[in-house]
C-alpha cells in the first residue's frame, strides 16, 4: 500500500508559518546536531528509543541555523532599499557570510567548502562567482535557503533567482543552485497552504518547468567556470539530479517504512539533493507529528542536523509556530532572533494577503 498523506492544516498556521518554519528548523539542527556522525544503533543504544529523543539541554545549533540567519539578515537589509535584485542580494548577503566566517561562534562543525568560499568572499576584490566552489553540491547549499521561501512579497522568479544566487556564493554546482531553488520554493508552498501529500508532484512539476532556464539575470556567467557546453546544458544537469532525487522520494513514499534510516531510501543529505529528499520524506513520513518527523530526522545515518533542520522547515512552514511544543521552543538558541524575523516576515505577509484579496489579485503574482 502506498503512502497517503491525509493531514488537516492547524487552525492559524498560515499567519505563523515563517515563525513556525524558522524555529522548527533550529529544532531540528538542535536535535541533529549530537547524532551527526553516528550510525541508527550507535544513535539508539545512546538515545534510547528515537520517537523520544529529548531536545538536548542546551539546545545549541549548527552552522545550519547561523548561516540561515545570515542569509535572513541580508535579505532584510536588501528589502529595505527596495524591489530584490541581484546587485542588491549580492553585497549584504556576502557581508553576513564572511562575518558568520569570521565570528568565534562559528565553532559548530562548519562545512569545508563553506568555510573556503566564504574566506575568498572576504576580498572586497574577488568576484563573488570566483569565491563559489563550481564543483560542489554539499547540503550548505539548502539548508539555510528557507529564508528566501518564507520573506514574502517576492515573485517567482525573485524567489528562484535569489535561491540560486545564495547558493552559489559557496556552492556553485548546477546541482546545488537547483536544490536551492526546489528547497525554497517546497518552503513557500508549504507556507501558501499545498497540502503535504500533493507535494511532491508540485516540485516534479516545477523542476520539469525550469529544467533548461538558466537565471543569467542573477547567475551572470557563472556557468563558464564549469565544463558545460552552453549555460542550458549546465542547469539541465542539477535539475536532473534533482529530478532523479524526486524518484527516489516518490518510490519510499510508494512503501513508506517510518522505522527504517531515512537515508537508506533517499540519501544521507551531506549533497544537497539527498538533504532536500531525505528532509521531505521525514517530513511526509509524519505530515500531523511534527516531533516525531524531527527526532526521525534526527535518528538517521547521514547528515542528521542538514536533515532535521530542512524537515524542520517544511513541517514549520505548514504547521505554523505552534507546531512546536512551548518547552521545546523556548530553549532554543537564538530564539530572539528567530522570532524576531519570523514574526515580521509572518505581519508583512498577512498583510499582503490581506491587501491581494481586497483588490483582487495574488499576493505573490
Amino acid at each position: 500500500m502506498g503512502f497517503e498523506c491525509e493531514s488537516a492544516r492547524p487552525a492559524g498556521a498560515a499567519a505563523s508559518a515563517a515563525t513556525g518554519a524558522l524555529i522548527g528548523l533550529a529544532l531540528g539542527d538542535a536535535l541533529g546536531f549530537p547524532t551527526e556522525f553516528d550510525d541508527v544503533p550507535a544513535i539508539l543504544a545512546t538515545y534510547g528509543p528515537w520517537r523520544r529523543m529529548a531536545l538536548p539541554d542546551p539546545a545549541l545549533v549548527t552552522d545550519d541555523t547561523q548561516m540561515t540567519l545570515a542569509l535572513g539578515r541580508g535579505l532584510r537589509t536588501a528589502l529595505e532599499h527596495g524591489e530584490l535584485r541581484p546587485r542588491s542580494l549580492v553585497r549584504p548577503v556576502r557581508e553576513e557570510y564572511v562575518a558568520w566566517w569570521r565570528s568565534p561562534d562559528n565553532d559548530r562543525a562548519p562545512g569545508a567548502t563553506c568555510l573556503r568560499a566564504c574566506e575568498l568572499l572576504s576580498d572586497p576584490e574577488r568576484p563573488w562567482a570566483e569565491a563559489g566552489r563550481i564543483g560542489s553540491k554539499g547540503c550548505g547549499a539548502n539548508m539555510r535557503v528557507a529564508p528566501v521561501g518564507l520573506v514574502p512579497g517576492l515573485s517567482p522568479r525573485q524567489r528562484s533567482g535569489a535561491a540560486q544566487l545564495q547558493s552559489a556564493l559557496t556552492h556553485g554546482h548546477p546541482t546545488a543552485l537547483a536544490a536551492g531553488d526546489l528547497t525554497a520554493y517546497a518552503v513557500r508552498a508549504l507556507a501558501d497552504g499545498a497540502p503535504p501529500a500533493g507535494l511532491p508532484g508540485l516540485l516534479r512539476t516545477y523542476a520539469l518547468d525550469q529544467r533548461t532556464v538558466y537565471r543569467e539575470d542573477w547567475l551572470g556567467d557563472l556557468w563558464r567556470r564549469a565544463q558545460d557546453p552552453s549555460a542550458t546544458a549546465f542547469i539541465v544537469r542539477g535539475w536532473d539530479e534533482c529530478l532523479g532525487a524526486l524518484d527516489r522520494l516518490d518510490a519510499a513514499l510508494a512503501a513508506p517504512d517510518p522505522e527504517a534510516d531515512p537515508c537508506l531510501a533517499t540519501g544521507a543529505g551531506w549533497i544537497a539533493e539527498e538533504a532536500l529528499a531525505t528532509g521531505l520524506l521525514c517530513f511526509l513520513l509524519f505530515p500531523g507529528e511534527p516531533l516525531t518527523a524531527l527526532r526521525r530526522a534526527a535518528c538517521s545515518s547521514g547528515d542528521s542536523d542538514s536533515i532535521a533542520c530542512l524537515t524542520g522547515a517544511f513541517a514549520g512552514a505548514w504547521g505554523g509556530a505552534g507546531a512546536w511544543p512551548e518547552e521545546w521552543a523556548a530553549r532554543i538558541e537564538y530564539r530572539a532572533e528567530l522570532l524576531a524575523l519570523g514574526e515580521a516576515w509572518d505581519v508583512r505577509d498577512t498583510r499582503d494577503v490581506r491587501d491581494a484579496e481586497e483588490h483582487g489579485g495574488p499576493a505573490d503574482a
